[in-house]
């Protein structure tokens, strides 16, 4: 049996060009790059060049770029190192009710330790409106934190317009990207953001390394304690292999990033017209055009999203019914459940996210699977004549 794999937006197989990249790291360049001796000299240079072009493909400096462990540690850091940073200026974040969880747990987590936190409500297809967070905004606001694209949904938020009245009001602003880094060509000045968070794993590179951009002049408390790595700001030893990976990663994305994005919206749009058409009363979640290239999210009325999602790997096709971070959550969707979903659909949804290994041929195949298989769960499924 073929396998199909659906399901990019919870990882990405790393590219046979990342994987050659990262060896020679593992036992021929093997120093520490916090060494002084020529075995560091040797590994600190793939980690200086790596934050060269990292810097250069968002926009920002080298000296703001800090690598993490991926985009949870980036989102912390981000959310609990701006907070303690500004104790006895405020104490109030603001947030959207759609975040990653790495963002709206430590908010959580922070909130229950007597910091406020306004959780900004969306529209029906999962926009923030930017007069929401204006209105949101305290004397003691220190924080606001709005996702570029959402992880579930896909739909893209107007970040310049947040971080304008963000910058208006001296307020730092973060935005997760960890769904856009590498997948759509964006500006951290333009976006107006001052920390931004990502991972290798969702752009064809290695899990276990990410980065976050810190602008010039933001106070940040330090989160991971320990030695003097990242000037201070982020001790551990280096992950010398994965940023390796990450920076070829970047290159390929440089190289691979406009085709992918018209392979992948070609693809959406072939499965979001096919699927809607072929199968009635079924909603598309997430903005119909403001959407992440490659994601697609549909709610079938009276189907069971978990028992479809084994149906289909059963036939080999490797879906989602939301983050995989929340796989264990049995609760619903708390970002279907933010759009105003009904339970019933949000029950039944299903997330089919694309990446650049996917083939037309594949996108044939759930299209002739997946209404037999709505067709079987539900009898009020109807095909037009």
């Amino acid at each position: 049996m073929k396998r199909i794999y659906l399901d990019y937006a919870s990882t990405t197989p790393a590219d046979p060009e990342v994987i050659r990249e990262m060896l020679p790291y593992f036992s021929g360049i093997y120093g520490n790059p916090s060494s002084v001796h020529a075995f560091g000299r040797e590994a600190r240079k793939v980690v200086d060049s790596v934050r060269e072009k990292v810097a250069r493909f968002i926009g920002a400096k080298p000296h703001e770029i800090v690598f993490t462990s991926g985009g949870t540690e980036s989102d912390n850091t981000a959310v609990k190192g701006i907070t303690y940073a500004a104790r006895g200026q405020g104490d109030h974040i603001i947030t959207s009710s759609i975040e990653h969880r790495a963002v709206l747990n430590p908010a959580g987590f922070l909130e229950r330790q007597g910091f406020p936190v306004t959780r900004v409500p969306v529209d029906s297809t999962g926009m923030v409106d930017p007069d929401a967070v204006l209105k949101a905004i305290t004397p003691k606001t220190i924080l606001i934190s709005i996702m570029h694209a959402n992880n579930e949904i896909g739909t893209m938020q107007p970040l310049a317009e947040i971080g304008a009245i963000a910058h208006e009001r001296g307020i730092p602003f973060h935005t997760d990207a960890v769904q856009t880094f590498g997948h759509i060509p964006f500006n951290v000045d333009e976006l107006k953001v001052d920390l931004l968070s990502a991972s290798a794993h969702k752009l064809y590179g290695p899990k276990g390394v990410g980065i976050m951009y810190i602008r010039s002049g933001t106070k940040i408390g330090r989160f991971m304690h320990g030695g003097a790595q990242e000037k201070g700001r982020r001790a551990s030893t280096h992950n010398v292999p994965g940023i390796a990976g990450l920076g070829k990663a970047i290159e390929i994305a440089e190289r691979d990033m406009q085709s992918e994005m018209r392979t992948l919206t070609a693809f959406q749009d072939k499965l979001i017209s096919n699927i809607v058409g072929s199968i009635k009363r079924t909603k598309l979640n997430g903005h119909p055009e403001k959407r992440l290239p490659g994601n697609v999210n549909i709610s079938f009325r009276n189907v069971q999203g978990e028992r479809l999602l084994k149906s289909l790997d059963e036939a080999g096709i490797a879906c989602s019914t939301g983050s995989a971070c929340n796989a264990s959550n049995t609760g619903p969707s708390h970002v279907l459940t933010a759009i105003g979903l009904p339970l019933d659909l949000i029950s039944g949804s299903l997330r089919i996210t694309l990446g650049k290994y996917v083939k037309e041929e594949e996108i044939d195949c759930v299209l002739d699977i997946l209404p037999r298989l709505v067709r079987k769960m539900s009898s009020f499924v109807e095909y037009p004549e």
